[in-house]
């Protein structure tokens, strides 16, 4: 089968490390795959595009939505696979009346507004819909009103950590004695990176020496700064934006903070199960799908500093063995060969409905 992924591509985020484990791995299982990205020029594109050619995945680049509609008919593929709004609105009119399949990454409340008649549109287009976690397709259903008889839920996989990628920063220059709290998010209001600072300036208070440092671009960097400068933590709040290697700072952090106010999957979680790291994070959507409260990390309430502080102290003082936990948790239940045997389900399946569809017809 010959498969088209489409994705908007601006940096590497969750969706993006996303692609990069699952395309190579559906490419090593037998599925011909060619990516087709709509590249953000005033972003960072290029990384990703290094790291999946570095795969042996090749790749079409376009900066306008007329170019990948073009690129995709020219493929004639097999099936198109969309990946967020963008690709999924132009993947639709790509695809003609071929197969498509959609993945849904997040839960963004913006889908709930008016945007939901187009999202229900694009879902009738769609053979499939993936969701990446239960708490996904419960939102999708049941406030998005997508159908269900469309939806599948397959959860990302990863074996791995990401690997080095060259021009990425190094990161601040830390003290020895350092307690870093990590965080990698986008810098954005979705992440809840105002509630860590103010949890932040109270865990100090007995841990003097805890650090921020946050892997990550965004809007709200200034504010963010600004607020670290207003709860006088300016000093132990790091922003270095993309770094080359975060698996080093995985190993140099002692937890990942995560206080996301709503969350698609934080594939951010799933690194640090990887890497042996305790996660503190918000009970919210997805998330106590992948940390286990009291097993493999701490979950808190959204928008609570205290709780969140509270949270922080107690695994900085008493991490246990939930980081052994989460790293064995990963492996079991969030294994790439999981998640691409789930998919190429998702390509027989709808292969065979719209098959069936044509008989009847």
């Amino acid at each position: 089968m010959r498969v088209a992924h489409l994705h908007r591509i601006g940096g590497i985020g969750g969706s993006e490390r996303h692609l990069l484990a699952l395309l190579p791995a559906l490419g090593a299982s037998g599925v011909e795959i060619t990516f087709v990205g709509l590249d953000v020029a005033t972003a960072a594109p290029d990384p990703f595009y290094e790291e999946l050619g570095g795969k042996g995945v090749p790749s079409i680049r376009t900066t306008s939505a007329a170019g990948l509609v073009r690129a995709v008919r020219q493929l004639r593929p097999d099936l198109v696979h969309t990946h967020l709004v963008h690709a999924d609105v132009f993947g639709a009119l790509a695809a003609g009346r071929g197969l498509l399949v959609s993945t849904k990454h997040n839960d963004d409340p913006f889908r709930t507004g008016p945007f939901r008649y187009v999202e229900r549109l694009l879902a009738r287009r769609a053979d499939h819909v993936i969701c990446i976690t239960d708490a996904l397709a419960r939102f999708h259903r049941e406030r998005v009103g997508l159908p269900g008889a469309k939806l599948t839920v397959v959860h990302y996989g990863l074996d791995a950590l990401p690997g080095p990628w060259a021009g990425g920063a190094a990161g601040p220059d830390l003290p020895e004695d350092a307690r870093v709290l990590l965080a990698i998010s986008r810098l954005t209001a979705q992440k809840g990176l105002d509630v860590a600072l103010q949890a932040l300036a109270a865990v100090r208070r007995d841990h003097p020496n805890a650090v921020l440092v946050v892997l990550g671009e965004g809007p709200e960097r200034e504010p963010l700064t600004a607020l670290a400068a207003k709860l006088g933590i300016g000093d132990a709040v790091y922003l270095p934006g993309r770094v080359g290697d975060v698996a080093g700072w995985y190993r140099r952090a002692e937890l990942l903070v995560h206080p996301a106010r709503w969350e698609g999957f934080g594939l951010a979680l799933l690194e640090a199960m990887l890497a042996g790291l305790p996660v503190v994070a918000s009970r919210v959507s997805s998330i106590p799908e992948i940390v286990v409260d009291g097993v493999t990390g701490l979950l808190v309430p959204p928008d609570d500093p205290q709780a969140l502080a509270a949270a922080v102290d107690l695994t900085l003082r008493e991490p246990g063995d939930l980081g052994a936990a989460g790293r064995r948790r990963a492996h079991e239940e969030f294994s790439v060969d999981r998640m691409v045997d789930r998919t190429r389900a998702v390509y027989r399946e709808s292969a065979t409905t719209a098959s069936a569809q044509r008989s009847t017809e």
